[in-house]
């Protein structure tokens, strides 16, 4: 392997040195970073904490990846749950796409696979919500294979060190690190290099690094030419599209009415109270007429209990308002087949999204208490 500044043809080469050499001896006698996962041969154990490490911080993964080995300790136990315990699990998580393919990949591996997890680099990507990183993580990890990984920590570090100045989300530039990042790996220890440089960009190169820790100082573009929080470079922001959710918690004889999302889109598969989506923010004398208009409520067979504050939860491209009318019926309900009548205590059981999550949790416990004036929060006491 040539571990001078690569490829030569372009990018600048200032200084000759071992990469791969500096980075392992760097982990030998300095990275002090433990996690369960670390060093693990069992390729379930490392696609599932990938998967919840994808847009997700390690000390919020954690307990998650815990809960799920707990539950389910192998692929075909996670296979064979119901979708609604696994959907639970993951509930706070986001991104509950991940969780979609995480069920289905597993289903896969046992029904179709023997309950193997490919040990090719191709064929990894193949399975859903597997891409490359996943892939080259799995393959070099479970099973020795000479594939690098490239996620943000190695993004940032290789633009660093190396003065990459290309955009790390353009066709261009993934094409570029990716190969920049092949001709880097010890193919003779993929495993350890790339937990090594994994751990490296979490500890040293951060995005606000710890430059006087770092043994390639001497080396790095960046350090050298006072452009560290200019790399690596990104493209346009995505615009923030803004979503107003209206939900109706719908009280009759004590129970509840919840249905599930079957959109493909945000929180697929979570449960909901009736929801009435708006472009704009509406006034609540709107949203009452426009669950009339679409026969959530009829006129005069119903009491308002109360209107919420106004919620908010942003998501990566998404802003979402949420707002709840608490309502109990007096009549039966009409024309609401898609709701299914649970008893407030019971509510536990669903994975519902965080803002709504976030709405029962403040208006079940005010202070530790349940207001002694509101019938309907103290019959939610229990959840």
């Amino acid at each position: 392997m040539n571990y001078c500044r690569q490829p030569r043809s372009t990018m600048k080469k200032t200084s000759d040195f071992s990469f791969s050499r500096l980075l392992l001896k760097w982990s030998k006698e300095d990275n002090d970073r433990t996690m369960p996962w670390k060093g693990e041969k069992d390729p379930y154990k490392i696609w599932l904490s990938e998967i919840i490490l994808q847009q997700t911080r390690v000390d919020q993964g954690l307990n998650y990846y815990k809960s799920f080995l707990k539950n389910f300790p192998s692929v075909k136990h996670l296979a064979t749950a119901s979708e609604k315990k696994v959907y639970k699990l993951w509930e706070g998580l986001g991104y509950y796409n991940r969780c979609k393919n995480l069920i289905n990949t597993a289903r896969d591996i046992v029904e179709n696979r023997n309950g193997k997890f490919p040990e090719e680099f191709e064929e990894l990507k193949t399975l859903k919500g597997i891409g490359p990183y996943t892939a080259a993580a799995i393959s070099s990890f479970a099973f020795n294979k000479p594939y690098a990984v490239l996620d943000g920590n190695v993004f940032r570090i290789l633009a660093r060190v190396f003065g990459v100045r290309k955009q790390i989300d353009s066709t261009e530039g993934k094409k570029f690190f990716g190969k920049l990042a092949a001709e880097l790996l010890d193919k003779s220890l993929p495993a350890i290099f790339n937990q090594a440089i994994m751990d490296f960009g979490a500890t040293v190169c951060k995005p606000q690094p710890n430059c006087t820790n770092c043994p390639f100082i001497k080396y790095c573009e960046a350090y050298q030419t006072g452009s560290i929080d200019e790399l690596p470079l990104k493209g346009k922001k995505v615009s923030i599209k803004k979503r107003w959710f209206y939900y109706l918690v719908i009280d009759y004889n004590g129970k509840l009415g919840i249905q599930q999302r079957k959109e493909n889109e945000i929180w697929e598969n979570l449960f909901q109270f009736s929801l009435i989506e708006t472009k704009s923010e509406k006034t609540d004398k709107y949203i009452l007429s426009k669950a009339a208009q679409n026969k959530l409520l009829s006129k005069d067979s119903y009491e308002l209990i109360d209107i919420s504050e106004n919620y908010r939860q942003q998501l990566s491209h998404q802003l979402i308002f949420g707002k709840f009318f608490r309502i109990k019926l007096i009549n039966p309900p009409v024309n609401n087949k898609q709701l299914i009548w649970v008893t407030p205590s019971s509510l536990r059981k669903f994975p519902f999204p965080k803002l709504i999550n976030q709405y029962l949790e403040e208006n079940v416990r005010v202070n530790g208490n349940i207001p002694a004036d509101n019938k309907f929060l103290f019959r939610l006491k229990s959840f």
